[in-house]
């Protein structure tokens, strides 16, 4: 399946790039607003960095920001896993309970037979 590559153009910290990406533009351009706002930001509050120093900047917040989502998905990836082996477990539990439960009715059914069966003597 061959998909369509989009071109897109974006203008970061004065500079312009041509991406070519499998995203679609508006996704794409919001990126590149993103970066730019970042590098921007780290230029304004510090003059003595370099365009690349601050553009260093936002990848290492862009950096901290991946490792954090990807620990939160981990984490809930591993409170879906228990919670699915309490599912599991509260399935079976139910499943014995309700075997119990046609036992005993069939027990006292068995009961009632037999003490009206013993009452009719």
């Amino acid at each position: 399946m061959n998909m369509e590559k989009n071109r897109v153009k974006l203008n970061i910290a004065g500079v312009d790039y041509t991406i070519v990406t499998d995203d679609s533009p508006e996704y794409t351009m919001e990126l590149g607003a993103d970066l730019d706002e970042k590098i921007r930001r780290a230029l304004k509050e510090n003059s003595y960095l370099s365009v690349t120093q601050a553009a260093v900047l936002a990848a290492l917040e862009y950096a901290d920001s991946y490792k954090k989502s990807e620990e939160s998905a981990d984490n809930l990836r591993s409170q879906i896993r228990g919670y699915v082996e309490d599912y599991n477990r509260a399935k079976l539990e139910t499943e014995v309970a309700r075997k119990e439960v046609e036992r005993l009715n069939r027990e006292n059914q068995d009961l009632r037979v037999k003490l009206t069966g013993g009452m009719k003597k």
